[in-house]
């Protein structure tokens, strides 16, 4: 039996882009201090990205920008504080969201802008790492060829960092390797510009140097799942690595030093047995392979170890364990080849895409490993490698956003129809109440416009008086009676002055003077108390004037409240079930992809496990024929130690009977 083929140089890009994601700085810009913080539309755009909230967060930030950018005067709002730092940020939130292309035109439009160097190599630098996500090296290369000077301090590191691994990807190790040098002792690229460094050492034909940097990368020990990890697969790999250059008894302690709880464990211990496997010590090797034997059997690694177990045994003669092993690996692949056909099954009836959507799978940060514990899912217990790799993530997570953008247009359709009742319910409040408001409406309206009237009329009599005296203006009500009445006197005494005596027109005379007088010398005084009226009744004009502005928004906005919705909604209602149609069919090819991919992996495992059987039967077989040789072979020396024992033959390993001398006194000696 030969070992499965372990590849550590073959597979070195995948740690690179796993190192590339566990250590890409985040897309949110942080605000430095609370104090900065200017505009709260923006903080609460920023608080919807810290908890991976993408899309809210591009929604929200999106239209401040665009209601900032339609502005008369948008110096005045206090947006602008942060409106640099937001046009970085939609982009990285729209990279995050993995809507590559729109995070590369808002960067674009960075770059053509009128902004300072600084700014636009940071734009540089972020469309890089677009094309980076994108898989597209060349690109990345040719946006980070485009920076001049100096980076921005909070992102040369990065920018470093992400030229590093470019360069890799192009093959351009040596390049790669000194940028990599020149990062040792970064805090947040701690253990990953090590881990890539040896790597680009490896490729690069100094494996030596490589193997050093990493061994001493292996070295460390973290609480930090993530960095522990990232310490394990590097001694997976300088063991994989050694292991298959054909030094073994190097290899055996890089696979020792990975955690046997950590996700790295169980291909350790299959290439530590492998090791001593290939030594010759296969007692040895039993131990890490039994320890393997008994975890979980639908992990390949598992799954080899069944086989291995007996194969060792089976080198060390001990042939009837052997066959009792072999045994128990056809009865557990049979379940597991039983499994998997039902989970092929499961996956065409769409049971796979069902667990998927499943709310309690994304409440966990490791939900791809949390859906193992999904009741009622046993395809999701063979694909943890598939579902773990970038490009079925990539699936998985365009799968998940149409699911939930499908869920949130769901929402709105329904919440249309909330705001249909709404509208409903306010128009049988208000309708029944407006002609009763209207008409104390139309009061209003009457008594304003007599009210300025008067006070336009009072207003023009008070500006001719400045001009020219006028004391009759002035006179009171009882005043103006008898001014009136002293004219009506006078024009009938005119009309007929024989019939009256110099009496009567010398009393008369007398009172026009003396209303005369009084309206001279109260004049003044009564022009000041007239111009005072004048105030207190613009006071009250303006009075009702406010109630009446009052009243016509009150009257709008209860008109308002229901009526010209209808065309709206209508309109809404149309394009958000475009939308749902359109996220149907990409989800139904998202999800056929996704099946397709699974049932590919799942029939891939299937067939291992069938010619995992093939082979167990035959060396089950023969384990039962060398044993039973065996056994017969020890049969038949028992019967010739038997028959050697009855013939008084000295059988193999007994003393010869000691030899006495004859008696005194004998024949001989007579």
């Amino acid at each position: 039996m030969s070992s499965r083929p372990v590849s550590a140089l073959a597979g070195a890009l995948a740690p690179l882009i796993a190192a590339a994601t566990l250590a890409a700085p985040t897309a949110v810009a942080a605000v430095d201090t609370e104090d900065q913080l200017k505009d709260l539309f923006f903080g609460e755009a920023m608080f919807e990205a810290y908890q991976e909230n993408y899309f809210d967060a591009i929604a929200e930030l999106d239209t401040e920008l665009n209601q900032y950018l339609s502005l008369d005067e948008p110096e005045l709002d206090p947006f602008t504080a942060h409106f640099s730092q937001a046009a970085f940020s939609v982009g990285d939130f729209e990279l995050s969201y993995r809507m590559h292309r729109e995070a590369g035109r808002a960067v674009q439009a960075v770059l053509k802008g009128n902004v300072p160097q600084p700014v636009r190599n940071e734009a540089a630098y972020r469309l890089a790492k677009i094309h980076y996500h994108k898989q597209q090296p060349r690109n990345a290369l040719h946006a980070l060829e485009l920076i001049e000077g100096r980076v921005p301090e909070r992102v040369r590191a990065d920018e470093q960092f992400l030229r590093a691994r470019v360069y890799m990807e192009l093959g351009r190790f040596e390049e790669a390797i000194t940028l990599l040098q020149g990062l040792k002792g970064e805090a947040g690229l701690d253990g990953f510009v090590e881990f890539n460094l040896g790597i680009a050492l490896l490729k690069s034909g100094q494996p030596q140097r490589g193997v050093v940097e990493l061994t001493a990368l292996g070295r460390r020990r973290s609480d930090d799942p993530v960095q522990q990890a990232l310490y394990d697969k590097t001694n997976l790999l300088l063991g994989s690595h050694l292991m298959e250059t054909g030094e073994l008894a190097l290899a055996r302690p890089y696979f020792d030093r990975v955690n046997l709880e950590g996700p790295f464990s169980n291909r350790a211990l299959l290439g530590a047995g492998w090791v001593e496997a290939r030594s010759e010590h296969y007692d040895r090797a039993l131990v890490p392979w039994k320890i393997l034997q008994g975890r979980k059997g639908t992990d390949e690694s598992v799954q080899e170890a069944m086989l291995a177990v007996p194969y060792a045994y089976g080198k060390l003669d001990v042939h009837s364990t052997a066959a009792i092993n072999y045994g128990r690996a056809l009865d557990a692949f049979g379940g597991e080849v039983d499994t998997l056909t039902a989970s092929i099954n499961s996956i065409r009836q769409g049971k796979f895409l069902q667990a998927l959507r499943r709310k309690e799978a994304a409440q966990v940060q490791n939900w791809v490993v949390a859906l193992r514990d999904i009741p009622g899912a046993p395809e999701t217990h063979y694909l943890l490698d598939l579902m773990a790799s970038n490009d079925y993530q990539e699936f998985l997570h365009n799968y998940r956003d149409l699911n939930d953008l499908f869920e949130r247009n769901q929402d709105w359709l329904n919440s249309l129809d909330a705001y249909v009742n709404l509208i409903a319910l306010r128009r049988a409040y208000y309708e029944p109440l407006l002609p009763q408001l209207d008409g104390q409406f139309r009061q209003l309206d009457a008594r304003i416009k007599l009210r300025t009237e008067q006070r336009d009329k009072f207003a023009a009599r008070i500006e001719q008086m400045l001009v020219t005296r006028r004391p009759e203006f002035l006179a009171n009500t009882g005043e103006q009676e008898a001014r009136l009445e002293l004219q009506r006197l006078r024009r009938v005494i005119e009309r007929n002055p024989a019939g009256y005596g110099a009496g009567i027109e010398a009393r008369l005379a007398r009172l026009e003077g003396l209303l005369q007088w009084r309206l001279a010398t109260e004049y003044d005084a009564r022009l000041t108390q007239a111009y005072k009226h004048l105030q207190q009744l613009n006071t009250e004009i303006a009075k009702l004037q406010t109630v009446y502005r009052s009243f016509v928004r009150s009257r709008q906005a209860a008109t308002h409240s229901y009526v010209g919705y209808g065309g709206t909604i209508t309109g809404l209602r149309g394009r958000l079930q475009r939308a749902q149609e359109r996220l149907e069919l990409l989800m139904a090819r998202q999800g056929n992809m996704l099946e397709t991919l699974a049932i590919r992996e799942l029939e891939r495992r299937r067939s291992q496990l069938e010619s995992y059987q093939i082979k167990a039967r035959f060396a089950l077989a023969d384990s039962y024929d060398r044993a039973n040789e065996l056994q017969e072979r020890n049969a038949d020396q028992r019967k010739i130690e038997q028959h050697r024992k009855e013939d008084g033959e000295p059988l193999p390993g007994d003393t010869p009977p000691e030899l006495t001398p004859p008696q005194a006194g004998g024949e001989d000696g007579e």
